[in-house]
């Protein structure tokens, strides 16, 4: 066996048409005597074969065999090309392909000799010297073997220095078999290793004259080419440790810190959840931390000495909250009070006395097909005369509008708009839906939708009233007893107007009491002169008289200043209606004395 240490080499053949099939056979034999005395393996001597003609194929590469039985299988197996002999072209091919790493070479820091193993029977037909200078230059041990017609020139330019030692020229196929077991020995040479003090701290690899020293893993020649240093694999920085790194020969391990475990990915951590252990005890929440835990409580209580249970915090005394009359204190929160007449300001820290008129309104407005367009155009402009004289802002008064008939539509909520102008413009285009009269549905809708937080009607704390106003030309095509009930029963203070067909039993059953004071008729929309008489300024019960609920005098304010506000709209209507009365009145008179004229003439 070849014990001189590994080698890369790769058998070039000549499988051209000159090549006899009984040739071809003692040039596997040749390749297979030769492999059969290397110590062939992935740290030992590598193999690759190619066959060339007027073409290159690769049969096999340095990294696909590592054993003696499959190199001489897939060598068996070799079919001959059989046209023409283009060696340099397998030149070419054996440098730029064959010795790559790619292919199984050894990268050249590991000083493996390269050698190529050349085997033709004849001259070459393209230029083979430039592209084996080439080779050479690029660390290619060229062995040049010619068989029977083989040109010795061509063998010679092929083939590295000495020439004596790299080019043979062998009589006939018979012979070569023979001749293998010389070259064998020009090959393998002399176990440099063997021969002298090699000085390696590790290991010795002879090459061909020479020998180089070796490593073992985990480990780096130093620059004295002979002693090792074992390799940090930490300190390039590229392990990817969350926490610790720990060298091993020439690898790494990941560590965590204590309180963390390692994750599946061997490189980060993850902080051991000791709450999860369900021991700790904690009354409300528990904290884990790195070699440990601790309990936390939730806002608005505190933790006692004990480390675990809570007890609730008085907020008020703990914290600046602003108030201006008295703070509350609940369980994890606090909230500010006033006095009795006073209201509590939309920043809920500060009071005031009543607001001017302060109120959030939902207009109801019966948009039935016995309205008729006209007369549901004087609706619009009821509502926009209303809107007129309300302070209408965010912190002021709000206005909703619905409008309903067989259906109900919200128009638009409490908090969509916040000046009057974006109110009337949206009342204005505000289209008339015409079918039937569906009162007591529109009054579920504003109950449970117009009045609600989410629509932007204040929270009842505020103190801050909230008024219903129904307009309705007709009777009902459904119940309104029970939601007009619950709309009072809500604190809805609810005003009821209505028109032409509207029934006074329903009108009654919508208002809040006292009901007089509340509702009003018409008998059409161009005769609501009498709608003022109707509306009185007295509609917050005095105090201590015994009779309905007392009001807080803020909000009894606030409904006197709507109710003002409204019986000024229903005057300013009603003098128009006696101007255009006035106005037709003398047209008329105008049309009769023209008649009377005309039929003096006849």
């Amino acid at each position: 066996k070849c014990r001189t240490g590994p080698l890369d080499i790769v058998f070039v053949i000549d499988s051209s048409r000159s090549v006899r099939p009984y040739e071809f056979e003692t040039m596997r034999r040749f390749m297979m005597d030769i492999i059969g005395n290397l110590d062939v393996g992935p740290n030992a001597t590598r193999v690759g074969v190619i066959q060339y003609s007027s073409q290159v194929q690769n049969i096999f590469s340095l990294k696909t065999f590592f054993t003696r039985a499959d190199m001489e299988k897939a060598i068996n197996s070799i079919i001959p090309l059989a046209q023409g002999t283009m060696t340099g072209l397998a030149i070419q091919y054996t440098m730029n392909v064959a010795f790559t790493t790619q292919e199984g070479a050894r990268p050249p820091h590991k000083r493996i000799p390269r050698i190529a193993i050349i085997v033709t029977d004849g001259r070459p037909q393209d230029r083979v010297t430039e592209v084996a200078t080439q080779a050479r230059n690029a660390g290619i041990e060229i062995y040049a073997v010619g068989i029977q017609r083989a040109d010795m020139n061509s063998l010679r330019a092929m083939a590295s220095p000495p020439l004596e030692e790299h080019v043979f020229l062998v009589e006939s196929f018979e012979l070569i078999q023979q001749f293998g077991k010389q070259f064998q020995d020009k090959l393998c040479g002399v176990d440099m290793c063997m021969e002298q003090e090699h000085g390696c701290q590790h290991s010795c690899v002879s090459t061909p004259g020479s020998f180089y020293c070796e490593c073992n893993p985990g480990y780096r020649l130093n620059v004295d080419g002979k002693t090792c240093s074992s390799i940090d694999a930490c300190a390039d920085g590229r392990h990817g440790c969350q926490h610790q790194c720990v060298s091993v020969r020439g690898s790494y391990s990941c560590r965590c810190r204590a309180g963390y475990y390692l994750s599946h990915n061997k490189r980060s951590c993850i902080m051991i959840d000791y709450c999860s252990f369900g021991n700790h005890s904690c009354q409300h929440e528990c904290v884990s931390i790195p070699n440990g835990h601790y309990c936390r409580c939730r806002s608005g209580f505190t933790l006692q000495p004990d480390s675990k249970s809570c007890r609730a915090t008085d907020l008020c005394n703990g914290v600046d909250h602003g108030c201006e009359f008295k703070c509350v204190s609940t369980e994890g929160s606090y909230h500010c009070v006033c006095p009795e007449g006073q209201q509590l300001q939309a920043d809920e820290k500060t009071c005031s006395r009543c607001g001017a008129g302060h109120v959030d309104l939902v207009m109801v407005i019966d948009g039935s097909k016995s309205v008729r367009p006209q007369n549901f155009e004087l609706v619009k402009q009821f509502v926009n005369r209303i809107v007129d004289l309300l302070e209408v802002s965010p912190h002021g008064t709000q206005v909703g509008l619905v409008q309903y008939s067989s259906r109900v539509r919200t128009e638009f909520p409490l908090n969509k708009y916040h000046s009057a102008d974006e109110i009337k413009k949206a009342v204005m285009d505000v289209e008339y839906m015409e079918k039937g009269t569906m009162t007591g549905l529109a009054l579920k809708h504003m109950v449970e939708h117009s009045f609600s937080e989410l629509e932007g009607a204040r929270p009842l704390s505020y103190n801050i009233p909230r008024i219903g106003l129904v307009f309705t030309d007709g009777r009902s095509q459904d119940d309104i007893s029970e939601w007009a009930r619950r709309a009072k029963e809500s604190g809805i203070v609810m005003f009821a107007v209505g028109v032409g067909k509207a029934v006074e039993e329903e009108l009654r059953a919508i208002a809040s009491e006292p009901v007089e004071q509340h509702f009003s008729y018409s008998a059409d929309f161009s005769t609501m002169t009498h709608l003022v008489e109707n509306f009185s300024l007295n509609i917050c019960p005095e105090e201590g008289k015994g009779e309905t609920e007392i009001r807080s005098p803020c909000e009894c304010e606030a409904l006197v200043q709507f109710q003002t506000n409204t019986v000024a709209i229903l005057q300013s209507l009603t003098e128009k209606n006696i101007l255009w009365a006035r106005s037709l009145a003398q047209m008329t008179a105008r049309l009769e004395d023209l008649e009377k004229q005309i039929a003096h003439k006849k």
